[in-house]
């Protein structure tokens, strides 16, 4: 709704990937230019590129900024977002921050959300969340926007309205007001659950497939592995997580070219369920090890 409501054919829009491949598909299906400002690796950890964002800029109509960040797991410091945020105005760019995953922080990170860091941030953004990926509601329809600006939000509106795409189902607006009244308790267990099924993976990985790196995340519950290692080409590696490993991971390709070589696992699951993925992955890079 966002791109045909802000955007004409042939503008830009400005991407991070790796990044939730449903961002380009959108923009180049409704004949938007793709433009991508890279997250660069230093030292396992992702970062922005800012020169290169500045000049990206001034192409970009509109900025998808991921906040937490899928799926490198990065949460951006309030440094980061200012500056982000002082190049999109400089170069009248609207922000569109996706904030699902702000609720899923491990300390001592903590979500910024990006309008809250500057009323001009405010008036030229447009935040995307939804209790979905929180409390599992995806099935409900419970996604919103948060548009401070007046004449932001009705645009969005009327392009929402014309796609009849502007109501919410009754069950899924009691099932947020309950996940938000009353879910605090609930989450507070469940991102203690994650955090120790991070220690489990990361711990599991270093010892028995050193070659598989893990980037733990500082927030979602979506964990970027790195296959590089394992000198696979991307349809190998799609090929031998299936057929050797009988994992089903999200293809790092997916993400772009940047993602080539890795893949996505969600840890959002029992512990044992998980054990069993990573004994299966083990099981398979050790068997293509004795050849």
């Amino acid at each position: 709704m966002i791109v045909q409501a802000f955007t004409e054919p042939g503008e830009g829009v400005l991407i991070q990937p790796p990044v939730y491949h449903p961002f380009k598909r959108t923009i180049a299906s409704w004949h938007r230019t793709v433009i991508e400002n890279p997250l660069v690796e230093r030292n396992g950890r992702y970062e922005i590129d800012f020169a290169d964002l500045e000049e990206k800029a001034r192409q970009a109509k509109v900025m998808f900024l991921c906040s937490p960040h899928n799926p490198v797991g990065r949460v951006w410091t309030e440094e980061e977002l200012k500056r982000i945020g002082e190049i999109c105005m400089r170069h009248d760019v609207l922000v569109v921050a996706d904030e699902i995953h702000s609720d899923l922080v491990f300390a001592p990170h903590r979500h910024i959300p990006f309008a809250s860091l500057d009323p001009v941030f405010a008036a030229r953004s447009i935040t995307c969340a939804a209790p979905s990926k929180t409390f599992n509601l995806a099935g409900l329809n419970t996604a919103y926007i948060i548009a401070e600006d007046d004449d932001l939000r009705r645009k969005y509106q009327s392009a929402s309205a014309r796609a009849a795409m502007a109501e919410l189902n009754v069950f899924g607006v009691e099932a947020m007001i309950a996940a938000y009244n009353d879910g605090e308790n609930w989450l507070d267990e469940l991102l203690r659950y994650l955090a120790g099924n991070l220690d489990v993976m990361e711990s599991f990985l270093q010892q028995n497939v050193p070659e598989v790196r893990m980037f733990r995340p500082e927030g979602t519950y979506l964990v970027w592995l790195d296959f590089r290692a394992l000198g696979l080409s991307p349809k190998e590696l799609d090929q031998f997580l299936i057929e050797e490993a009988h994992l089903g991971l999200n293809e790092g390709h997916l993400f772009g070219r940047e993602g080539e070589g890795f893949q996505r696992m969600n840890i959002a699951c029992p512990r044992a369920l998980l054990e069993q993925g990573l004994h299966r992955l083990a099981k398979a890079v050790d068997a293509r090890r004795k050849g």
